[in-house]
């Protein structure tokens, strides 16, 4: 039981960033280009995250196979959820201008807006849960690079959904329950996998990255490269590197 309760504690401790980044884009008006540059550096840290932490990991349990399988997999399904979100209005939903529509242009948007964040958010969740049933450095590592990459994930976002006419109330209660749900998600990968094979559990963890790499390069890089252009590259880069020494502390 103190096993589940820490996974969810370290998931809910995660998806709070997000709620830190939404004070400071509802709050104060920050820069585009700083709101920029910060989801650049946080687009480095998850791909380092997922690059030596997730598929690594993977491929150490079961081999190359169950890694493409699980991240092409991972990817095709967030790819495809992503596609019909956008549809409804979701497209731009880590965008800080004003690329959101708002609830009269698009009907129904702010719903679509919400369910993105939690394609988003959970399978990094799930991750942190599978990820201290092998003992905590690799949790703690995992757990740190999403908590420093929702940050500007929520910075970015909800100063968006301010441009769009959402109220604070509706964005801190969205990253609240994107938080909640963070911690759940935690906890049930902790309790549900416990006892899986290392088979099932390199292909869940490459699904997971699959996914996640599908995001940054489909949300977050356009983000930061539409504000500041060629110093993305070179922010990333400080990111990755960031992360990779929290890996390997």
């Amino acid at each position: 039981m103190s096993g589940a309760l820490t996974a969810g504690g370290w998931g809910l401790f995660a998806g709070a960033a997000l709620l830190i980044g939404a004070a400071v884009g509802s709050l104060v008006r920050v820069p585009p280009r700083l709101i920029a540059l910060v989801m650049a550096f946080g687009s480095g840290v998850l791909l380092a995250a997922v690059s030596f932490e997730l598929i690594a990991d993977a491929y150490e349990r079961s081999g190359i196979w169950p890694v493409v399988a699980g991240a092409v997999g991972g990817a095709s399904v967030y790819t495809g959820a992503n596609a019909l979100l956008a549809r409804r209005g979701a497209q731009h939903r880590k965008r800080s201008g004003d690329q959101q529509p708002s609830e009269a242009e698009a009907p129904g948007s702010g719903n679509a807006i919400a369910l993105g964040a939690l394609l988003d958010g959970v399978p990094e969740s799930v991750v942190i849960g599978t990820s201290l049933l092998g003992g905590g450095h690799l949790g703690v590592a995992t757990v740190g690079a999403v908590f420093i990459s929702n940050i500007p994930e929520g910075l970015a976002s909800s100063s968006g959904m301010r441009s769009a006419g959402r109220s604070r109330t509706y964005v801190f209660a969205l990253w609240s329950g994107i938080a909640v749900i963070s911690g759940l998600a935690a906890l049930a990968g902790y309790t549900l996998l416990g006892g899986a094979s290392d088979a099932t559990m390199a292909v869940i963890t490459a699904v997971a990255g699959g996914a996640i790499l599908a995001m940054i390069a489909d949300t977050m890089v356009p983000e930061a490269y539409s504000k500041v252009h060629l110093l993305t590259g070179l922010v990333t880069v400080v990111g990755f590197l960031s992360a990779f020494a929290l890996s390997h502390l």
